[in-house]
């Protein structure tokens, strides 16, 4: 299953994430990742969840993330929970690569039995029809 969320800058998408990201760790049955531009979480959210930078492993591109998103659940197949905070700022504003990186998610995490959360800044209003049905 794969959750968008969707909105302007400062309307607060990432105190929804970190919601969602404590109670995720206080009900899962397996581990929970949260990818984040720079270290700004370190403190929000419970030490239990692997916070990874995606500054300081170069990912800047959706098919690096994917890549990165695959290797982490081949060497954790007890991934239920993954977290991408901001996902502009990891991979650039390009909207049709947003849009097919939210697609691939959600057959990955259909096909491997997890939850994929995803924050984008942007106006829900001008989400195309195909990330509407995530929000």
């Amino acid at each position: 299953m794969i959750h968008v969320i969707m909105g302007l800058k400062g309307s607060g998408k990432t105190k929804k994430m970190i919601d969602g990201i404590n109670a995720a760790v206080a009900q899962a049955h397996g581990d929970v990742v949260c990818i984040e531009y720079g270290k700004k979480l370190t403190y929000d959210i419970s030490y239990k969840v692997r916070l990874v930078d995606s500054k300081e492993y170069g990912i800047n591109s959706t098919e690096m993330l994917k890549g990165f998103l695959s290797g982490l659940h081949a060497g954790n197949f007890d991934i239920t929970h993954v977290f991408i905070d901001n996902l502009y700022k990891t991979i650039g504003a390009d909207k049709a690569a947003a849009e097919a990186f939210v697609a691939w998610c959600a057959k990955f995490a259909a096909d491997n039995s997890m939850e994929i959360t995803i924050t984008i800044s942007e106006d829900p209003a001008e989400a195309s029809e195909e990330m509407k049905k995530y929000l």
